[in-house]
């Protein structure tokens, strides 16, 4: 760990504790972050967790900059992460299938695996959710094997349907609601990831964990899963 902090606004710094996105950071992340809101009490008007880095977003009007980087300073010392710390882990059913995963044969001809074999190893491991951001809900989760890692689409759809599950790089995601995305497809979930009645709005939060678990068709749309095929959706 490498602490720095950045100005990224008047009334906010950003902490720079890592320089490299990896799963153990998330641990320091936590205790980090429980420290901030701890030190700034009602001070702190918002904090933004990222896969590196924490945004602190302070109240200029009881704070001045040099006030707020002795609080971060202060929050830093002898940090350590809370094993007790940790999120909730999350199992989302998805239908993996072409008609609405259409890339699941890309990335079958990219790794050299068959297609049934992109689908056990996405769904053969739990995922770090890191950061929330790009749609209200959409979590952005790792790190899936390399052999399934692929670069985002060149020419990004207008349009992707809500539960579309893909893969971007090393990250992969769920899409919450109906958005422009590039992500490679592989799948869909019925699961509703971006509620406003919900306490946080958003079903993960960073530090959460998630599985996706391979369900049949009838099973993903007893679940009330939307099975409109991608191209419908154009």
């Amino acid at each position: 760990m490498n602490p720095r902090v950045e100005v990224v606004a008047v009334d906010c710094l950003m902490l720079r504790l890592f320089d490299e996105i990896a799963e153990a950071n998330m641990p320091w992340m936590l205790a980090a972050s429980e420290r901030l809101r701890a030190v700034f009490g009602e001070h702190l008007i918002d904090l933004v967790p990222s896969y590196t880095t924490l945004m602190v977003h302070y109240d200029l009007t009881e704070l001045n900059p040099g006030q707020a980087r002795e609080l971060i300073a202060e929050a830093l010392i002898d940090l350590t992460p809370n094993a007790r710390t940790g999120g909730q882990c999350h199992v989302l059913p998805v239908w993996y299938d072409l008609s609405v995963g259409p890339e699941l044969s890309l990335l079958s001809q990219r790794s050299g695996l068959s297609v049934q074999e992109v689908i056990r190893r996405h769904s053969g491991r739990e995922y770090q959710v890191f950061a929330l951001g790009f749609a209200p809900g959409f979590a952005f989760m790792g790190l899936v094997e390399e052999v399934l890692a692929a670069p985002r689409l060149n020419t990004p759809r207008k349009k992707v349907a809500a539960g579309s599950v893909g893969i971007a790089e090393r990250q992969t995601a769920a899409y919450p609601v109906v958005s422009p995305g590039g992500w490679n497809l592989i799948g869909r979930t019925p699961a509703k990831l971006f509620d406003r009645e919900r306490e946080g709005y958003s079903l993960m939060q960073p530090g959460d964990t998630v599985r996706f678990e391979a369900v049949s068709h009838a099973e993903f749309i007893r679940l009330g899963g939307d099975d409109t095929p991608l191209e419908a959706l154009a």
